[in-house]
Formats: structure tokens, C-alpha cells, sequence
């Protein structure tokens, strides 16, 4: 589990600076709600989750809502009328549907209560096929959920076993029904370049997904991260080092079986069936929007501050218990930081960067970029924008250096 960034202490009321504030009103407002909790821990995850019997006294699925609850107080004292209505909501995790859905209800009831939502808000939870029931998903639509987030990773056992995902294939498409029969979008996530894993295996994945019809398909490449149990089994010889060549191979094979059955990519690793169908949430981290982050080890940003809480359940309970904010550290974005950012995140949209957010090396860097095949020329010519080809895709970190001059 990665350890939290450093950064300068944060207030223990958790105000913000008045020049982060104001220009709130004038962007789009997010919340995120992170839910801890898992029935098993994945062996490739480094989330900030945990299994209840890791957890002990002080930190039940039981009180979570009341605890997350307190933290929105908080959001509500420190930004005051300077909040618009939230116009984004995503709870994942974690396992955000191991809380049964009333207290799922209840979170986002707290959210429009405190700060309203916007007309045509999306609401977003996470699940696992094996965490919903029609029932639950029902009570999820009736209060106000508008999209559901399926963790499918794969379609191939032998691949969810090396995951050490513990639903059944056959579940993806029970969950998928009971999600539409309440209302509900749904969304599929996908994770190629898994140990083991084949490019047909990766293509029965691609295509048993697609049978589900979902209206929006996220594709991650699998990253063995530090720490993990897969990583020990890499470090062993248990298991190969993912292949960096397989994964551009699958890559390519997921943008041509998706763009084949009408699905458009709007983000390096995201598809959707219209342009209605994108998750606009996550379009606003991507874009620099604000959001409040809400519950253990979660993150916010507002204005050009970012800050983080506490990892463990416990102390994110302790905290809010005696009415002191939860965050641990943040940071206070320099101008750099946060052209860097918008380079960095903006080039991996659709629709590209503004050469006009560049700095002169940057708009310097683009006729190679596009002669290199990684930017599209026409979009650079007549759009004045960077927007990456499908080389790119696959190169947009070396693409980010160059555009930054590093």
C-alpha cells in the first residue's frame, strides 16, 4: 500500500485559503467517497482498503456513514457559500456497495442536503459483480444513483485467478441486467496485461464485454505495484514481469475492437457509446476541476490546494470524532505545477490541449511530435491543438516530456 506524498501541515479545521475559494463558484464541483472496505484484498491492489478483520474496534462498516457524514460538515463549514451545487458525485473504494445500499442512499442524501445537486447530476458507485443484488441496485436508483462501475477486470478464470478476483465470469452479466432493469448506466472496468494472459485471452475479455452492451468501457493496463502480494510473486520468478510490447498489443486490440463496435475513446484508457456516456467525474480531475474528497486517505482539490486524509479508517474516525478535519498533509500548487498538470492530464483527453497552454518549447516540441506520428496533424494546423494519434496513446508519457521540455 503506497505510503501518503509529503507535504506542509494541514490546518486541524481544515480551512482553505481565501484565493483557493474564490473561483469556486465559477467551476465544476465534485465529490469523491471513499469506501475502505473489501471482502478480499486483490494480490495486484495498492489501494487504500482493507479486509474487516484488519481493521478492529473504531472503524466498522456500521458507523461508516455516520463518520463520512461528519467529514461533509466539515466541507460545508470550511467552503461555505462559496460551494456550488455538485454536479459529480463517485463513490468507490474499496468496495463501496459492502455498506448496504440505504447508507450508500444516506451519503448522497447528505451530499444534496449540504450542498445541493446540480440539474442532471451524475452519481456513480463502484461495485464488484459479486456485491449487488436487484434489490440493492433498486434502492440505489430510487435514491438518487445514476451510473454503476462493475469491476469485471476479465472474462477469462484463469486470469481472475492470477487477479485474485473472487466473482464468477457469469456474475458480469446478472449485475449488468439487475443495473438496467433499476435505470441505472453502467459502466465496465477492464485490466489487460495481467500475468499469464494471452492476446486472445485479452480479446475474450474484450468481446464478452461488449455482449454486455455497457454504455461506457475503462481498459487499465495492469501495473504491478510495490509492495503488493503480485509483486513478491514477480519478485520470486512466480510470476513474469508484464511485457511492455504485450501491452501495446492489447492496447491496439481493445481501441480496434471498441471503435468497431461504435465505441469512441475520450481518455487514454477510457471508451464510451456517446459522448453523454463519459464519466463526467472523472473529466473533472482530468480538467482541473474541484472536488472534495471524503473518507480515509482521500484526496481533495480546490483552487490549486490539494490535500489528503489520513489512511486508516481509525484515525480518519478519530479525527472527525473530536471534530478535527481528517486531512494528514497538503500542498499549495506553484503556477508550474499546475501548467504541468494541465499538460500532463489535458493531452490525454480526445480532444487535446490548447497549443495556446503551452510554453514556447512546448509549441516548439509539436511539428516533431506530429512528423514522430504522435500528435495529429490536422488538429495541430487548424484546431491549434495537441491530440494524440494512436501512437501516441501508447507513447503519451514521452509525448507529456516533450510538450514540457523535459
Amino acid at each position: 500500500m503506497p505510503r501518503l506524498p509529503d507535504g506542509e501541515p494541514a490546518p486541524p479545521t481544515g480551512e482553505l485559503p481565501a484565493a483557493a475559494l474564490a473561483g469556486l463558484p465559477e467551476t465544476s464541483f465534485g465529490v469523491y467517497l471513499h469506501v475502505p472496505f473489501c471482502a478480499v484484498r486483490c494480490g495486484y491492489c495498492d489501494f487504500n482498503t482493507y479486509t474487516l478483520p484488519e481493521l478492529g474496534p473504531g472503524a466498522s462498516v456500521d458507523d461508516f456513514a455516520d463518520t463520512a457524514l461528519r467529514e461533509l460538515d466539515l466541507a460545508t463549514r470550511v467552503l461555505g457559500d462559496a460551494a456550488p451545487p455538485v454536479a459529480t458525485v463517485f463513490v468507490g473504494g474499496g468496495t463501496p456497495t459492502l455498506l448496504p445500499p440505504g447508507d450508500l442512499v444516506r451519503l448522497l442524501d447528505g451530499v444534496r442536503t449540504r450542498f445541493g445537486l446540480a440539474e442532471g447530476a451524475e452519481v456513480t458507485t463502484e461495485a464488484n459483480p459479486d456485491s449487488v443484488t436487484p434489490e440493492g441496485l433498486a434502492t440505489l436508483a430510487a435514491g438518487g444513483f445514476t451510473r454503476v462501475s462493475l469491476g469485471m477486470q476479465s472474462a477469462v478464470p484463469h486470469v481472475l485467478r492470477t487477479l485474485e478476483r473472487t466473482h464468477d465470469p457469469a456474475r458480469v452479466g446478472l449485475a449488468v441486467a439487475a443495473a438496467r432493469a433499476a435505470g441505472l448506466a453502467v459502466s465496465l472496468d477492464l485490466i489487460y496485461g495481467t500475468p499469464g494472459e494471452s492476446l486472445q485471452d485479452w480479446r475474450t475479455s474484450l468481446e464478452a464485454a461488449l455482449a454486455h452492451r455497457p454504455d461506457h468501457v475503462s481498459a487499465y493496463a495492469l501495473v504491478v505495484e510495490e509492495g503488493t502480494r503480485m509483486a513478491a510473486q514477480v519478485r520470486r520468478g512466480e510470476l513474469p514481469v508484464p511485457d511492455g510490447d504485450d501491452e501495446a498489443d492489447k492496447y491496439e486490440l481493445a481501441d480496434a475492437v471498441l471503435s468497431a463496435a461504435g465505441y469512441g475513446w475520450y481518455e487514454v484508457s477510457n471508451w464510451a457509446r456517446t459522448p453523454a456516456d463519459r464519466c463526467r467525474h472523472n473529466e473533472g480531475y482530468w480538467r482541473g476541476d474541484a472536488w472534495w474528497g471524503v473518507g480515509p486517505g482521500a484526496h481533495g482539490h480546490v483552487g490549486g490546494v490539494r490535500w489528503w486524509n489520513v489512511k486508516h479508517p481509525r484515525a480518519y474516525a478519530a479525527r472527525l470524532g473530536t471534530g478535527e478535519s481528517p486531512a494528514a498533509a497538503r500542498e499549495v500548487l506553484t503556477a508550474e505545477q499546475r501548467r504541468d498538470e494541465t499538460v500532463l492530464l489535458g493531452v490525454r483527453l480526445r480532444e487535446g490541449l490548447a497549443l495556446e497552454r503551452l510554453d514556447p518549447a512546448g509549441r516548439e516540441a509539436v511539428a516533431g511530435l506530429v512528423a514522430e506520428g504522435l500528435l495529429e496533424g490536422d488538429a495541430a494546423v487548424r484546431d491549434r491543438r495537441a491530440t494524440l494519434t494512436l501512437r501516441g496513446r501508447l507513447l503519451a508519457d514521452t509525448v507529456v516530456r516533450r510538450l514540457l521540455g523535459v
